[in-house]
């Protein structure tokens, strides 16, 4: 049984969580406070978190970067701040993704059995080096790219920023980290550094580079890769 750690303070929310999630035979705890998020997550060891940011005793950031220390569960965010430079900070932290206040409980559980999936498969095969998809396939370590049966040419830049995104597939990546991994800390805000190599990555691997497939933009956030 796959098990849920709900960490909310606003009782009817956490009701309505539990109930749907069990309902889909999931096992659930559920913490009002950071403090006794922590605490049950050491417990129980979920295999998936629920995250409200507002907690009453520490602001959820903290309770991310505490799990970080120790876990790589999924932390789904859930929260009603709009702010680009709060999600980013969550997502910064650990936080695997994030989801506005209010959201449609369908919504929320694809997003729950994606971060599932991602674990599982990670586990299934920790040492994947060939990525495949419906128009192109990867070998991570020859570092070779095909499409429609002939070899395309990446820069090195171009495959580390891709092999970023292929090797965590289906989790946003922030603006900030992929711009300290790939440039250096001194280049992180130098956006338009990403906004450049995503359009010679679409250009060279997406059927239609307008309206990318894989490689996604979250806007004002970052980028993922749909595999």
């Amino acid at each position: 049984m796959t098990r849920v750690l709900v960490v909310e303070d606003d009782p009817q929310l956490v009701r309505a969580l539990v109930l749907n999630l069990q309902a889909r035979h999931y096992g659930v705890d559920a913490a009002p406070d950071g403090a006794t998020a922590l605490r049950l997550a050491a417990a129980r060891q979920p295999d998936v978190v629920l995250l409200d940011l507002g907690l009453p005793d520490m602001d959820g950031v903290n309770v991310i970067k505490g799990l970080r220390g120790w876990s790589r569960v999924p932390i789904l965010v859930l929260s009603a701040r709009q702010g680009s430079d709060e999600k980013v900070a969550a997502l910064d932290a650990g936080a695997d993704d994030y989801i506005t206040k209010p959201f449609s409980m369908n919504e929320l559980l694809a997003r729950l059995r994606a971060a599932v999936r991602r674990t599982e498969d990670i586990s299934a095969e920790p040492a994947a080096t060939l990525v495949q998809t419906d128009d192109f396939t990867l070998d991570l370590t020859a570092k070779r790219a095909v499409r429609e049966g002939k070899d395309v040419r990446l820069t090195p830049t171009e495959w580390h920023l891709l092999e970023i995104l292929v090797t965590s597939p289906g989790r946003l990546i922030t603006q900030k980290h992929l711009l300290n991994e790939v440039w250096g800390v001194s280049q992180s805000s130098k956006t338009n550094y990403l906004r450049v190599y995503m359009a010679q990555l679409r250009r060279k691997l997406e059927k239609d580079p307008s309206h990318p497939r894989y490689l996604i933009t979250e806007p004002g956030l970052g980028y993922r890769f749909e595999g």
